[in-house]
């Protein structure tokens, strides 16, 4: 029933989707023309408040749960699990007062309406898979704004989206370059569920009536673990939450 009653909500879905798209776009560009990052940010959170609204057209709900008081006046690198592409919205939305930059492919800097013009301009990490030199720059890059500025970040150590539901095991080097240009950083596990099971069947149709949830865990202090061990915590916490086989957390 559910995947039936996502065949006849989806399309709706995604035409206002694509609408918000298309009408933030030059709303993006005149923000950012006219009133800077801060404008052109606003427009950004704004879309995205929209973007995770269209969820709902589709069944989904959406929860996020934080019980801790996280500082703004400290960067945070926010390290998640990664279930499909409708993870993003949400965490732009409910953590658009850190300044929550993401890591991206560069593929996605052109072409996508509203999208491409924010990871162009709104301070992402866009980086070329295939040449290592590159990655690495944009990541250092990254690190150096986030310290400029006091922003965060989210990264997705998987790598990629899950395409079973199952958690992959989490990669150091993204977060360990990140710590070189901004050591004092928070690191803060979020544990997404519920999007992987929206999108079981794809990107059509989406599985109508999922609960989407995202969950910050207790944060994780840096200067007395190596980035090796504070992504293995958080990795392990997470799985934990999501009741996947335990991996020992550093205390």
């Amino acid at each position: 029933m559910k995947k039936l009653l996502g065949y006849i909500f989806s399309p709706i879905h995604y035409l206002f989707f694509g609408l918000f798209l298309l009408i933030f776009h030059p709303i993006q560009w005149l923000s950012l023309k006219l009133g800077g990052y801060s404008a052109h940010k606003k427009s950004v959170d704004i879309l995205n408040f929209f973007l995770v609204s269209t969820y709902y057209l589709a069944g989904a709900s959406v929860r996020f749960e934080n019980k801790f008081n996280l500082p703004q006046s400290r960067s945070i690198i926010f390290i998640a699990n990664h279930q499909s592409l409708f993870d993003i919205p949400p965490l732009i939305w409910h953590l658009r007062k850190h300044h929550a930059k993401f890591i991206s492919k560069i593929e996605l800097t052109k072409g996508i309406p509203s999208i491409s013009f924010n990871l162009k301009y709104g301070g992402a990490a866009n980086i070329d898979r295939k040449d290592p030199k590159q990655s690495i720059g944009q990541l250092l890059q990254l690190g150096q704004r986030m310290k400029q500025h006091c922003w965060s970040a989210v990264i997705f150590p998987e790598g990629t989206r899950t395409r079973n539901g199952k958690m992959k095991a989490f990669a150091t080097a993204g977060v360990a370059t990140l710590l070189k240009k901004v050591p004092d950083a928070l690191i803060v596990p979020v544990a997404i569920k519920g999007s992987w099971e929206f999108t079981k069947y794809g990107s059509y149709p989406l599985n109508f009536g999922e609960k989407i949830s995202f969950t910050v865990l207790q944060p994780i202090e840096v200067p007395s673990h190596t980035a090796e061990e504070v992504v293995k915590a958080a990795e392990g916490v997470i799985r934990n939450f999501l009741g996947e086989s335990d991996i020992p957390v550093v205390d």
